[in-house]
């Protein structure tokens, strides 16, 4: 164990020196401590490690000190060739690179291991996008992988989402391509609008200027030449503070929070509270039936549920049927009163096969009315974002087939 981490330690000094102990602690899962005697441990084995004191000081390799402890144990290079998604990298125009990056690395690795492409393969299976959704592969994702690797401004034109002001009309932006992200089989580009990068932006722990744009609605992308940063004056200079996964957890959480801007009074039976997180978003699930009062004498649970809007509650709480009885707003009681009441006529007493069978308008009647006290909920029809790429705008896609 310790062997392997004072390897790892040599390994991190050789890719990016000086570190700090800090840096190195981080990530060698330690503490700076042992990151200090694991250091005098490696000097002890003649290994050059030297540690520079003050603001700039850190751990580094004297004399640029090279080892020659690279060759990969058998988890280590199935690992390696697992850490790809072959369909993400076709569709950005990586997959002759990522093919050749293969065989390079397959000709280095010793005998021993060398079947290492072919067992990984047969044990592991990535199939990245949702069940019953074809993916689509974005016509400008290839373009906009080049901007993202060469960090080249690029001029786009842009369709709003149907939850923006102005949906459906295009925009034309000028845009600093910082990162892509495939979620649930649709791709992102993380970027800094231009024009936005001196004015600031939106509260966040993230560089101001940065938005979230669904690749597949853009309708143009042309990389901009000339007269900018890098060696060739066609990019930008990259601010190194900006972290892609960071960034997108923060924003993925702004969204779920952003869409569930109403809420229903619900009370449930015990099956209903089994099945609650299986109908609408798992976490506003578990954090309703979590401040839920205790269950009343018949076992059932009255929560307050947050929802994106009426609409999309209906038809999330109408799959729990009779599991489920909506106390608040009223006009969402009302609907699923007549849902009832349709229901009723249509499965009423009678020989089962005559539309209409049965007294539907009276059995449906016969549910309880919800108690007065519970009638003043919200009845949000949603919210809408007048920012153009903000992650979500289109609600729709909120709501997708939930596995």
């Amino acid at each position: 164990m310790r062997a392997a981490r004072l390897i790892r330690m040599v390994l991190l000094l050789q890719a990016r020196q000086p570190m700090t102990a800090a840096e190195l602690a981080r990530e060698l899962e330690v503490s700076e401590r042992t990151v200090t005697r694991d250091a005098q441990a490696l000097s002890e084995a003649g290994v050059p490690v030297y540690a520079d004191r003050g603001r700039a000081g850190g751990y580094r390799l004297v004399g640029g000190y090279r080892t020659r402890l690279t060759g990969l144990a058998r988890d280590e290079a199935e690992a390696l060739f697992l850490s790809g998604v072959p369909d993400a990298l076709r569709d950005m125009g990586l997959a002759d690179a990522a093919s050749a990056a293969r065989l390079k690395v397959s000709a280095a690795l010793l005998p021993s291991v060398r079947d290492a492409p072919r067992t990984a393969a047969q044990r592991f299976h990535l199939d990245a996008p949702a069940w019953f959704r074809e993916p689509e592969v974005p016509e400008l994702l290839p373009a906009v992988a080049e901007a993202v690797r060469a960090d080249r401004v690029v001029t786009v034109r842009y369709r709003r989402g149907a939850g923006e002001d102005g949906g459906g009309a295009e925009v034309t932006r000028e845009l600093e391509p910082y990162g892509l992200v495939l979620k649930a089989g649709v791709w992102y580009l993380c970027a800094r609008v231009a024009e936005a990068r001196a004015a600031g932006g939106e509260p966040s722990s993230a560089p101001p200027g940065f938005r979230v744009y669904r690749v597949d609605r853009f309708t143009a992308v042309e990389a901009r030449e000339g007269d900018g940063a890098g060696a060739d004056g066609a990019g930008f200079a990259r601010d190194e503070s900006f972290d892609l996964p960071a960034f997108w957890a923060e924003r993925a959480e702004q969204f779920a929070r952003s869409i569930l801007r109403a809420e229903a009074v619900v009370r449930l039976s015990e099956e209903g509270a089994r099945r609650l997180a299986h109908v609408v978003d798992p976490v506003a699930a578990r954090a309703a039936l979590a401040g839920a009062p205790p269950a009343d004498a018949h076992g059932r649970r009255t929560v307050t549920l947050p929802v994106e809007s009426e609409e999309v509650a209906h038809a999330q709480l109408t799959a729990l049927g009779p599991e489920a009885e909506v106390l608040a707003p009223p006009s969402l009681r009302a609907r699923l009163a007549r849902d009832a009441r349709r229901l009723a006529r249509l499965y009423g007493p009678g020989d089962g096969h005559e539309p209409g069978g049965g007294d539907g308008d009276a059995a449906a009647d016969a549910l309880p009315r919800a108690p007065r006290a519970a009638r003043g909920g919200r009845a949000d029809a949603g919210h809408r974002d007048g920012r153009d790429g903000v992650l979500g705008a289109d609600r729709r896609d909120a709501r997708g087939r939930r596995g």
